[in-house]
């Protein structure tokens, strides 16, 4: 009979032996199925209210999405059992799965090896496979900083707002963790409304979600350069840096934008606020767009051009290897520096000094045809089950897949088909660009040979 030191080592082995895209669908999975049985629960829920298992599903697999739609009031629902279930189960979704795997890996086995590390890379997008244990820990001094600073910010102003030193405590810590892991999870029934003229609160949770949504790479990255620069006094930024910076920053101010003009004097959203709130609170939902899940405004209210905008702020979404979803900023920059060049003739697509690969712009195309043609068939077997505008329906879908959490008040309208829909498109679009875009790369190989050429008609 074999020991159990062969058994773990034949295990470890298996394990090692499988596809890393794959260990990160399985690993999410597990996680939302351990979700599930715990909010299934009787203690899960407040005041001996009961939670189908549809209910409890569509619930974990939010958090782990680190989504924020929900089908019951977080608040009120759930009991502080519940409550701390969920907040766990988004710091585990945001903060990587693949990461908290790849600790356990090191503490067991002392080192990392080739397939558990490409497994982490999978999900931190890290620079180089030598160094990313080194990655892994920085993470996590990255993220307890930004939740530590932000929870205590939250809870001086929570306070100054009147709330009890504990509500407060509890409120600042669990927003903080919400906004950082980009998760939507608030304990209101009106999310941040209530808050809609309070800068001091909503700018620092935007802060934090912006950071966790811009990707571990793109601060480990500004940080080392900071470091580089007070050595050398010179600096070189990646295409990479650039890109997910240049493009974050337009999206975020054309949202403001957008929402301004068109919101502007809409009575139900900022029709009523004076100019500073406008903005702020424009500010505010361009940024939630990008997987925040916050709002401040009633985002059912909002005109239909607006509900539009935002389903393509929230497709896009954030930086790739953070907490945010969408098929990412950099896919979104990819392709249109490969419009650009097609538009001006040129053989090769590139920008800042760079040319782009081949690879890396069908790479981009396959994850963005994919997910249009997910969030197409998605809004159509939904209209097909609610009597809801297209925009309404359209919206909740990119929410679900961009893992965002924004609702313009359908979700709770889902019928138990629709919530599995939903689901389903919080799950791909959590894992799914992830999973897509690391099985391209590590199946990537050079053809020795060529097909003879030949052009169809195209337009």
């Amino acid at each position: 009979m074999a020991s159990v030191a062969q058994v773990l080592t034949r295990g470890r082995a298996m394990l090692f032996r499988i596809h890393p895209a794959r260990i990160v669908v399985m690993a999410w999975g597990v996680t939302i199925l351990i979700g599930t049985t715990l909010l299934a629960l009787p203690v899960s829920a407040a005041d001996g209210r009961t939670t189908s298992l549809v209910d409890a599903l569509f619930t974990a697999t939010s958090a782990v999405c680190v989504t924020g739609l929900v089908v019951v009031d977080t608040g009120s629902h759930w009991s502080g059992f519940g409550q701390w279930v969920i907040l766990c189960l988004f710091q585990l979704g945001g903060f990587g799965i693949m990461v908290v795997a790849s600790l356990l890996a090191l503490l067991i086995a002392g080192k990392l090896r080739m397939r558990m590390t490409l497994v982490t890379q999978t999900e931190t997008r890290g620079p180089v496979l030598g160094e990313v244990r080194r990655v892994v820990t920085r993470i996590v001094v990255i993220t307890v900083v930004i939740e530590a600073a932000t929870a205590l910010w939250l809870i001086l102003r929570f306070a100054s707002r009147g709330m009890a030193a504990g509500d407060a405590v509890y409120y600042g810590f669990f927003h903080a963790l919400s906004a950082f892991n980009n998760a939507g999870f608030v304990l209101r029934p009106d999310s941040m409304v209530s808050y809609a003229d309070d800068p001091l609160l909503l700018m620092p949770v935007a802060i934090a979600m912006l950071l966790g949504g811009i990707g571990f790479p793109v601060i480990i990255e500004m940080l080392r350069h900071r470091a580089r620069r007070r050595a050398t006094g010179r600096v070189s930024w990646s295409l990479h840096l650039k890109l997910t910076l240049l493009t974050s920053a337009g999206l975020l101010g054309s949202g403001t934008l957008l929402l301004l003009v068109l919101e502007w004097e809409n009575a139900a959203t900022l029709g009523g606020m004076n100019v500073l709130d406008k903005t702020v609170n424009a500010f505010f939902h361009s940024a939630m767009a990008r997987s925040g899940g916050f709002n401040s405004v009633d985002t059912g209210a909002m005109e239909s051009a607006s509900l539009l905008a935002t389903s393509a702020l929230m497709f896009i979404g954030g930086g790739s290897g953070g907490t945010s979803g969408g098929i990412k900023v950099t896919t979104f920059a990819v392709l249109g520096v490969a419009i650009i060049a097609e538009v001006r003739g040129e053989p090769s697509s590139g920008i800042f000094g760079r040319r782009l690969a081949p690879h890396v712009l069908r790479q981009a195309l396959t994850v963005a045809l994919l997910g249009v043609g997910l969030v197409i068939l998605a809004t159509i077997a939904l209209l097909t089950m609610m009597e809801e505008r297209l925009e309404v329906v359209l919206f909740e879908a990119v929410s679900a897949f961009g893992t965002v959490g924004l609702s313009a008040g359908a979700t709770g309208e889902l019928p138990p088909a629709g919530k599995l829909i939903i689901i389903a498109l919080m799950f791909i679009g959590r894992v799914g660009p992830i999973t897509l875009v690391s099985a391209l790369a590590l199946r990537e190989r050079t053809r020795r040979y060529q097909l003879p050429e030949e052009r169809p008609m195209i337009g």
